[in-house]
């Protein structure tokens, strides 16, 4: 019988040279960006490296730099960030549904895959009418949110700069860390919210601002002389204005709270990356990049699926919601 041929040692499907020569310049990474960063530095201070290997240090910004106007109207770096990001999704949207098979390929089936998750996601909140209706913002808003974020972490964005009358700025900077970005689409999902509410409802979708009916039913008990009656109803017809006072001041607190949140976390995400990568730069950093993306994940479903529990409430009779 013919021998077997001998099964090579290894891990992994590498062989033992190849293994330990990966070992080798993944420990010899490891100690050069530890090295190189500031840690390192303080460290190891009479150790002197070339000066494309250190980092500058951190400088982050909280107002966008303007890189250049248009009719006068500033264009900063964080828009230009927005408009990469639309470009992309309009571009890959094309590529994706241009030749559109029966049979998926994979980059068909991971986009069908995301809006049909989505979509149920969109149902199973809404209802299948509504889901339905209210699944194109809702999409849009969590798509633009969410590649905001994740191509805000590749290379080029703060890193690139560009000479202005104003000075040196920088080109890109990821779009949701500009306040104006989150406040302009926190508004837009208000807008939507109260245009869907008073489109579907009418007048009925003000009435859980502006309830007054039993105040003025009690105010007319009172003129009739039923005083008993009469007060009682001025006092719950009180308590409902003040309700209503209420749930319209909620509904503007909405607008701030969407703003803050998405702004609030992809600014820590940003300072924590600059801050990571400035200490031990390169490998130590990679972790923290694929938490960002998660953190990119996260926020973008928190926006759209806040944007769509609350335009799922607005569609609801005042009536109904109260029981």
């Amino acid at each position: 019988m013919p021998e077997e041929p001998k099964k090579k040692k290894g891990c992994l499907g590498c062989s033992i040279p190849m293994l330990i020569g990966l070992t080798v310049v993944f420990l010899a990474l490891l100690i050069v960006s530890f090295a190189a960063g500031s840690l390192g530095q303080s460290l190891f201070s009479g150790v002197e490296l070339p000066d494309w290997l250190s980092l500058p240090e951190p400088h982050p910004e909280l107002p966008a730099e303007v890189v250049f106007h248009i009719f006068g109207f500033p264009i900063t770096n964080s828009v230009i960030a927005a408009w990469v990001t639309i470009m992309f999704l309009v571009v890959f949207s094309y590529a994706v549904t241009r030749r559109m098979k029966l049979i998926p390929g994979r980059l068909q089936a991971a986009f069908e895959f995301l809006l049909g998750w989505l979509y149920n996601l969109c149902t199973s909140v809404a209802g299948e009418e509504n889901g339905r209706k209210f699944f194109p913002i809702v999409t849009t808003m969590f798509l633009f949110v969410g590649f905001n974020a994740w191509l805000g972490l590749l290379p080029g964005f703060g890193s690139i700069t560009v000479h202005t009358i104003e000075g040196e700025v920088h080109l890109l900077r990821p779009a949701n860390t500009d306040i104006n970005m989150p406040l302009a689409l926190a508004l837009v999902s208000f807008v939507f919210v109260e245009f869907t509410g008073i489109r579907r409802l009418g007048a009925g979708y003000l009435k859980k601002f502006i309830n007054v009916k039993e105040f003025k039913s009690g105010l007319s008990q009172v003129f009739r002389g039923n005083m008993k009656s009469g007060f009682l109803g001025l006092f719950t017809g009180g308590i409902n204005i003040f309700t209503g006072l209420l749930e319209g001041f909620t509904e503007f607190i909405r607008i701030v709270s969407l703003t803050f949140r998405l702004f609030g976390n992809m600014t820590a995400g940003e300072i924590l990356l600059l801050v990571v990568a400035f200490l031990i730069p390169w490998l130590f950093s990679v972790p923290f990049y694929g938490l960002e993306l998660l953190i990119g994940y996260i926020q973008a479903l928190i926006f759209a699926g806040l944007t769509l529990i609350f335009v799922t409430l607005a569609v609801i009779p005042h009536e109904e919601g109260a029981h």
